[in-house]
């Protein structure tokens, strides 16, 4: 159950970290897979692998053109959502461009999809959404006031898709990723994740730059979690389970400071010096949720999603990719 084959799916972003991942799963089970991309943070090696295949097809372009959504969505069965300007720092330095692309790239999907009677729509949203909610597990029908204008963006994507499927009766699924990491995961530039950016600067032996003390803490989540969640949202009959959101996490926290002491102890193998690499604490960031910890119990009893990696295990399958792809920038 929840395996997507033999149909016509369209992946936005997928030349991102997660959106490639997803095609690569989606290609192995026999779909015919349309990446749409406009590569500003797609990377054309992420999809390298893919070019040649028979059942891939590129389209380089950009959801906010309502062109190229059209075209992207031409006789596709599911439409799988990625294409988005990630980073709560990006959005605070520049909100214009997270609005355009997150709000009006996600209102041009929506319209597309609806004219052209795509039957089910996947959209990656945001564990940004509970903002300031101090409860714990986040449990999707509590949330707070949005701290960024990311979170905003992400909120109103929500808003729209609710309204999208009342009014014109699409089938429409939100899943709010958390913290997600793996292979394929940029480490370069000002807003790179956490996990890679920490993994690169321990393979360069430079000391990793934790914001605050440490003690905030992640529900960090292996992509291959989030592409089981994206399959069974994309797949699944119960309309109850249609039409609303969910969590894809682990529902496990694990803090900065733990997640360092991880990374080391892996990396150290391949090079034992890492142990020794000091960390260093910077002050805390704008717009930074202290704590997140997702409920994942919607998730199971709806979609029967079922997390197969925990962080250490995540991260030791990642591991790899990381020493590999990474070293190399690094040397």
């Amino acid at each position: 159950m929840g395996i997507v084959s033999n149909k016509n799916v369209l992946v936005t972003g997928g030349a991102g970290f997660i959106g490639s991942n997803i095609i690569e799963k989606l290609l192995e089970q026999e779909n015919k897979v349309t990446c749409l991309d406009n590569f500003s943070t797609g990377k054309h090696e992420n999809i390298e692998s893919f070019i040649n295949h028979p059942d891939f097809t590129l389209i380089e372009g950009d959801i906010r053109n309502i062109d190229d959504c059209r075209k992207a969505v031409k006789e596709k069965e599911i439409v799988l959502h990625q294409a988005a300007l990630g980073s709560v720092p990006r959005s605070i330095n520049d909100p214009i461009t997270t609005n355009d692309v997150n709000v009006g790239g996600f209102l041009n999907m929506l319209v597309a999809a609806r004219d052209e009677g795509v039957k089910r729509l996947v959209y990656a949203a945001s564990s940004s959404t509970y903002g300031d909610s101090e409860a714990m597990p986040k449990v999707e029908d509590r949330i707070g006031k949005p701290l960024s204008p990311y979170a905003i963006t992400k909120y109103v994507d929500e808003l729209y898709a609710d309204v999208f499927s009342k009014l014109y009766n699409m089938e429409l699924v939100g899943l709010r990723y958390f913290n997600v990491f793996g292979p394929r995961q940029d480490p370069n530039g000002a807003y790179a994740a956490v996990i890679p950016k920490f993994v690169s600067a321990l393979i360069a032996g430079e000391s990793p730059l934790i914001n605050g003390d440490g003690s905030f803490s992640r529900d960090f989540t292996y992509v291959k979690n989030v592409v089981q969640a994206n399959e069974l949202a994309a797949t699944v009959k119960d309309s109850q389970a249609i039409n609303t959101v969910y969590n894809v996490a682990c529902g496990e926290r694990t803090s900065l400071n733990e997640l360092v002491d991880h990374l080391k102890s892996l990396l150290s193998k391949y090079d034992q010096s890492i142990a020794e690499v000091e960390i260093k604490y910077g002050p805390e960031r704008q717009g930074d949720v202290p704590h997140s910890l997702a409920s994942i119990e919607k998730g199971k009893k709806l979609l029967g999603y079922d997390p197969k990696y925990k962080v250490g295990n995540g991260l030791k399958e990642a591991i790899h990719w990381y020493w590999t792809n990474l070293s190399v920038s690094a040397g």
